[in-house]
Order: structure tokens, then C-alpha cells, then sequence
């Protein structure tokens, strides 16, 4: 029996069979669906505990220093609190196949946790890649170099 003949796909093309989707997903909300879209339309997106303004974990609040001293405005950063949302926490982790938050994607790529962002941060790679895809100005770069 293949895995085909057992699923019957509805209008929306979702998966109807009870035994298909507990092995191959479990079931994502319409809100979670849009939230984990945004990833996909979003140049950076950051999901974190608390706000970029306060950050609620250690980790959190790493992240958002390195993104800030990178020269990001996170007025142009889709952020998003896991804690005001369980089923986010869970699904973001799932969508990864990354246990913990905070999770950096920047066009759609999932960067990593605090733990790699720091990483990049310190050997460059952060800064590089934000540079080609044109999220942060080289001439702020060097003007922030200056202060």
C-alpha cells in the first residue's frame, strides 16, 4: 500500500487522512500558518521571547544587540513574542526543526538560534550576508565603526 493510496487530499488540498497527518504534521492553525508565512515574506524575521525593546531571555536579548549593532532597524524586522503565544513556540520549532528560541530568518532562510547568530557575528559572516542582501547600508557601517 503506497502512502498515497492511504490520503485523500480536501478542497484546500490539506491532508485527510487521521494517519498521514499525526505522522507527517500535526495540525497548524490559520493564524500559526500566516505567522510562519511571514518568514517567507519578510526580509528579516525574529522569533524571540519578549520584545526587541524587552527581551525576556538572555538569549533574546543577545540577539537583538547583534542585530542592532549589525545596523538592522527593527522597525523593519517582523518580531514576534513566543511567549504571548504557546502554539507559536511550538509550531516556529517544529517549522525549524530547531528546539530552541530565539530563531533568526533573514529572505526566507532559516539563520539559526542565538548561539549561531553570535557565531556569524563575531567571524563576519553575519555582516557579509547582510551586506548582499542589501539589508544594511556599508556606509553606516563604517560611520558606526567611527562612534
Amino acid at each position: 500500500m503506497s502512502l498515497r493510496s492511504l490520503t485523500r487530499l480536501n478542497a484546500n488540498n490539506e491532508i485527510k487522512s487521521p494517519l498521514v497527518s499525526s505522522i507527517l504534521c500535526r495540525y497548524l492553525s490559520d493564524s500559526l500558518k500566516k505567522s510562519l508565512e511571514s518568514v517567507q515574506k519578510n526580509d528579516v524575521v525574529l522569533f524571540m521571547k519578549g520584545t526587541p525593546n524587552r527581551p525576556e531571555c538572555g538569549f533574546s536579548r543577545a540577539v537583538v544587540q547583534i542585530l542592532t549593532a549589525q545596523g538592522l532597524d527593527f522597525s523593519k524586522i517582523k518580531t514576534y513574542n513566543v511567549l504571548a503565544d504557546n502554539e507559536l513556540r511550538e509550531g516556529v520549532k517544529e517549522y525549524s526543526q530547531w528546539p530552541t528560541v530565539p530563531q533568526v530568518y533573514i529572505k526566507g532562510e532559516f539563520i539559526g538560534g542565538c548561539d549561531i547568530v553570535l557565531n556569524m557575528h563575531h567571524n563576519g559572516e553575519l555582516e557579509d550576508l547582510l551586506l548582499k542582501e542589501g539589508l544594511v547600508d556599508p556606509k553606516n557601517e563604517l560611520e558606526q565603526e567611527e562612534k
